[in-house]
């Protein structure tokens, strides 16, 4: 008989199980880049403007400078957690954080991929 082959998806093990009411304590919202710009001395982040459709701006700051180019993703959809505390950074206040997928052992995998909603979802939509 041959061992017992635990397969680890993405290259991390998924997370403790949490309840439906942990899960709806996080809001994701879809949320429309309007800028997108390289932050001075720093190569891993770019500093993101979103419109999540409350009537201002967010700035979000965020680790994928080595897979997009700003300008790529100026107009684009993101999912974003948007009642994450804001943190202070060295180069400002980030208001939330942008969705993205990754392997855990980048040099095996390399790759950052934002989730991108489909055609149709609007700044401010509430994903369930």
């Amino acid at each position: 008989m041959q061992p017992e082959v635990k397969l680890i998806p993405g290259g991390e093990d998924i997370a403790p199980t949490i309840s439906i009411d942990d899960f709806a304590k996080i809001d994701l919202r879809i949320a429309k880049i309007v800028n997108c710009e390289a932050v001075e001395g720093s190569v891993k982040l770019l500093r993101l403007t979103l419109d999540v459709g409350e009537g201002r701006m967010r700035n979000v700051f965020s680790g994928i400078a080595s897979m997009y180019k700003p300008e790529d993703l100026i107009g684009q959809l993101a999912v974003m957690v948007a009642n994450l505390a804001p943190r202070k950074m060295k180069f400002g206040v980030s208001e939330g954080m942008v969705l993205a997928a990754s392997h855990a052992d980048e040099k095996a995998q390399p790759g950052i991929y934002i989730l991108n909603p489909w055609s149709g979802a609007q700044p401010g939509m509430r994903i369930h």
